[in-house]
Order: structure tokens, then C-alpha cells, then sequence
């Protein structure tokens, strides 16, 4: 069987990270794009990764060159003419892909394969200017590709089985743990862990307890390794509030997915979290963390709000066939970290006390955001 080669275009964190996975792999891979510096910094950012792995004895130093050899960089789509899989990695803006998607389509060959690790727009949309349009797939990785194992496998209503399949099969046999997601906004991660936010900053909003507080309560009570507030400044709030407003857009506004105004005056304010420096929490020098109220009463309420929030979302996406249960579960544990995934979760707390604490909001609010899913009452009832 001859060697896969792999094109990946866009060379910013995801590309760059998608490109040395494949590599390590043993891949012969064409990393792209229009602007040198970019591809600049990849390349030294490979070097100095691939040094340290290593100085680490993660690996070998002929396996170190034998990695650096099987990348090539270009600013010239051309270069990808003999790709067997091209991975688009760039600005999620659909007229912009729709544009490379069509150059790609001119230069490679009828049985090249056309993947989007987009994380946020619909795939067959994507797909919907190529003339050959079952090759089509989404592959999202998740940041930093090389360490994060989960990989959303997402067909387009175009998609063919044979590419659905084959694409699985690759990204598993590059050491990834594949879950397979159904064409919907967010796809699995993104959807199913929007209450992990959206509920938390309602839980500010309302005067209940400051950031701290509430990330306490979700790392100190609930085990997860960051708090909502923590985890948006690290991922950056432009980038979560993006996907939020997308999400919720998306899903005709769902009132489920409703945007903070909290979040949204942050990002107005420029305030992305650590890479502006300030974002919920100030990351000046100097400036110290401020300190939450560690009251268990309070601490209680605010994990089960939110962790009956996320299990009714992981109940919807079953009930909506977005992915298996296996899947979901997987998705959560390996994609964002959850210490459990939800379904085991709700049966350890109750499946009963995860309905009330839905029924209890949705009676004091009034609001839709609190349904409880039918298939949740439907298991109960079984």
C-alpha cells in the first residue's frame, strides 16, 4: 500500500498541530499557506517541539528527523496536487473556505478527499460548492491537536460511507480516539458543554456568587479540572462567545444556548482572558486571584444547576440522534475533560434528582432554557 499523503492548509495553531500529528504518523505532509511568516513560525514551532520530545526520550532522535523530513511548507496550493486527504484548517468564515474549497477542487484528484476541521459551520454548507461533493468530511481536532485525543468524524448529507469510513480509520490508526457526530451546530463538544458557561454566568448574573465562587464550586464539589470562568479565559472569551452566538444562531434561538451579556460586554470590552491579560480574572503581575466563599450550601446548588443543565443537553443530543451514547460519552471525557461522562454521571446523583432540579428551574423561571428533555422523563419512567 503506497504512503497517504496529507495536505493541510492554514498554518495557525490548529493547522500547525494537525500537520505534526500526521507527520508523526509517518505521513508525507504539505502544510500551506498564503503567508510566509505563518509557515515560518510553524516550522520553527515543529523544530522546537520535536526537540523537546526528544530531550524527553518521548522519541527518538532518528525518528526526530525522520518527522521534520516528511513536512514540507508552501504558500502554494499547487504543491498539493498529489494529496490523498487535504484537512482545511483556517478562519471560520463559510465564504472563505467556500473559496478554498473550490481552488482545492481544481488542483487535486477526483479521489482526493476534502476534510474542514471547522468547529462551528455546517458541512454540508461547506461542501456545497464542490462539483464532486460526497467527498466531503468535517475532522475536528481538538486544541492542541498532537495531545488532545478526541476527534469529531463529521459526514455532510453528501458525504459518502466510503469516505465516512475511511476517514475514521485513518484518524484512529494516528493514535486518535474517533466519535462520529451528526451534522448539527456544535457538533457534539460544543453543543453539549454550552450550559458548563451559559449556566454559570446566569448563576453570576442573578447575584448568586461571584466567578470565583462558581469555580470553586465546579472544581472543589463537581471535579472538573478548571471552573467556567478559568476555562473561558483560557480559551479566550472572543473565541467562546463566538461560538456561543454561532451555536445559538444556529439553533434558530433556542433560548438553551442564549448568550450572556456578561460575556458579550467582556469581549466588547477586549477582555479575552489570559492573552489580553485580563478577562474574568485580572492576569496582571502581581495581581493576586481573588478568593472564593466556600460555603457547601451554596457551592451544592451551583453544581447540580449546572451539571443537571449538561446532563438534559447530553440527553438532548441522544435524543436528537446526534451521536451514540458510547460516543457522547467519550466526546466529553477525552474532548473537554468532564471527570466522568454525563449518562454515568446522572445515574450515580439520580436520574430523579436530575429531573427535579430541571423541573424545580423550569417552575421558579418559567423559562424554555429549563425543559427537561422528553427521553430523560422517558427513561425515568421505564
Amino acid at each position: 500500500m503506497s504512503q497517504i499523503i496529507i495536505g493541510v492548509v492554514g498554518a495557525g495553531t490548529m493547522g500547525e498541530g494537525i500537520a505534526q500529528v500526521a507527520a508523526m504518523s509517518n505521513h508525507k505532509v504539505c502544510l500551506v499557506d498564503l503567508n510566509e511568516s505563518v509557515l515560518s513560525k510553524a516550522k520553527s514551532n515543529h523544530e522546537k517541539i520535536i526537540s523537546r520530545l526528544v530531550e524527553k526520550e518521548k522519541i527518538t532522535q532518528s525518528k526526530s528527523l525522520e518527522v521534520l523530513k516528511n513536512i514540507t511548507y508552501s504558500s502554494d496550493f499547487n504543491t498539493l496536487k498529489d494529496s490523498d486527504l487535504v484537512i482545511e484548517a483556517i478562519v471560520e468564515k463559510l465564504e472563505v473556505k467556500h473559496n478554498v474549497f473550490r481552488e482545492l477542487e481544481k488542483i487535486v484528484s477526483k479521489d482526493c478527499v476534502l476534510a474542514s476541521n471547522t468547529s462551528s459551520l455546517s458541512i454540508a454548507s461547506i461542501g456545497s460548492v464542490l462539483q464532486n461533493s460526497d467527498r466531503i468530511i468535517g475532522v475536528h481536532f481538538f486544541n492542541p491537536a498532537p495531545l488532545m485525543p478526541l476527534v469529531e468524524i463529521v459526514p455532510g448529507l453528501q458525504t459518502s460511507k466510503f469516505v465516512l469510513d475511511n476517514a475514521y480509520s485513518l484518524i484512529k490508526s494516528w493514535g486518535k480516539l474517533p466519535v462520529i457526530a451528526k451534522d448539527t451546530p456544535g457538533f457534539i463538544v460544543n453543543r453539549v458543554a454550552r450550559p458548563f458557561y451559559g449556566e454559570a454566568l446566569r448563576i453570576y448574573e442573578e447575584g448568586i456568587a461571584d466567578f470565583a465562587t462558581i469555580d470553586w464550586a465546579m472544581t472543589e464539589i463537581g471535579g472538573f479540572k478548571m471552573g467556567p470562568f478559568t476555562l473561558m479565559d483560557y480559551i479566550g472569551n472572543d473565541v467562546n462567545y463566538a461560538v456561543t452566538e454561532s451555536v445559538f444562531t444556529s439553533f434558530y434561538y433556542d433560548p438553551r444556548f442564549k448568550p450572556s451579556f456578561t460575556q458579550k460586554r467582556h469581549f466588547e470590552a477586549g477582555f479575552y482572558g489570559r492573552k489580553s491579560g485580563r478577562g474574568y480574572y485580572d492576569y496582571s503581575n502581581n495581581v493576586e486571584k481573588p478568593s472564593p466563599i466556600k460555603d457547601y450550601k451554596i457551592g451544592n446548588y451551583i453544581f447540580n444547576r449546572i451539571l443537571s443543565m449538561l446532563v438534559n443537553e447530553a440527553y438532548d443530543a441522544l435524543f436528537m440522534n446526534v451521536a451514540s451514547k458510547e460516543d457522547l460519552e467519550t466526546a466529553m471525557t477525552k474532548g473537554v475533560n468532564y471527570p466522568k461522562g454525563l449518562f454515568e454521571w446522572s445515574e450515580e446523583i439520580g436520574l430523579d434528582n436530575i429531573l427535579n432540579t430541571l423541573k424545580d428551574l423550569f417552575e421558579e423561571y418559567g423559562e424554555d432554557r429549563y425543559r427537561p428533555n422528553p427521553l430523560l422523563k422517558r427513561v425515568l419512567q421505564d
